[in-house]
């Protein structure tokens, strides 16, 4: 029970990583908060979270609507008195991206608002609890394709490359706190929407072969998240934790 006790914030909860991390978290003994767009998802993963005996909440969250994020955060501390854990799991790659010479300026917005903005507000507004409950973790979405050279992602990688650079400030900037910012950075995970464009052979030979040990799962992920959340990484902070199959090293 690594987390027993802890309340856990997790945006983008309704599937994929976040999910699974919801589930692992619940098993772990936290008490789960999942934002989440889809109302129909958050729905059924709040369902299945308690199905398997754990404790959860759903908020309809839409993580690019300030108003929106404060509800969520408010709903935490109204049911449980306290936020330990922030996960900013919302947002994603999408096939609108592309080179800055031709991707739409609207895809360039929409992953501005949902992952940079998102984060922005989900610290915003969690941080000053975690404070005044004695400290936290918040774990950040970044991504191997923000850290690596990646064609064709870059809205995407402009976002993700820009989370981890607030990482890295808010983690000197609340270090004093005892509030620890880290990320993580996954390579390609096999969600149900990248599963399906494995399956049509939408993902290159090359990039598979890429990943060593194989594409990662969701529940990879989610496992190193509970490090960073976990006060087993007490010691952890300003760290870009990558879970990538080897991603980075395989591409030559």
């Amino acid at each position: 029970m690594r987390l027993e006790g802890k309340v856990a914030i997790i945006t983008g909860g309704g599937a994929g990583i976040g999910l699974a991390c919801a589930e692992l978290f619940a098993k772990e003994g936290a008490r789960v908060v999942i934002a989440e767009r889809d109302v129909a998802s958050g729905e059924a993963a709040r369902d299945a979270v308690r199905k398997a005996g754990g404790a959860c909440i759903f908020v309809p969250t839409d993580v690019s609507q300030p108003d929106d994020v404060r509800r969520v955060i408010d709903t935490a501390m109204r049911e449980h008195g306290r936020v330990d854990v922030l996960y900013n799991n919302a947002g994603g790659s999408t096939l609108q991206d592309g080179p800055v010479t031709t991707a739409p300026h609207e895809e360039f917005w929409r992953k501005m608002n949902v992952d940079l903005f998102g984060t922005w507000l989900g610290c915003h507004h969690a941080i000053p609890h975690m404070i005044a409950g004695g400290g936290g973790s918040v774990i950040n979405a970044s991504s191997m394709y923000a850290l690596t050279g990646t064609p064709n992602r870059d809205a995407y990688t402009a976002a993700k490359g820009a989370i981890t650079a607030l990482t890295r400030s808010m983690a000197v900037e609340f270090a004093k706190h005892k509030v620890r910012v880290n990320a993580v950075a996954a390579a390609g995970t096999l969600t149900e929407r990248v599963r399906q464009r494995v399956e049509v052979g939408g993902v290159s030979q090359k990039v598979l072969d890429a990943h060593l040990l194989g594409l990662v799962e969701p529940v990879d992920v989610a496992y190193a998240v509970l490090y960073l959340a976990s006060d087993e990484s007490r010691a952890t902070t300003g760290h870009v934790l990558a879970v990538d199959s080897g991603y980075t090293i395989g591409r030559s």
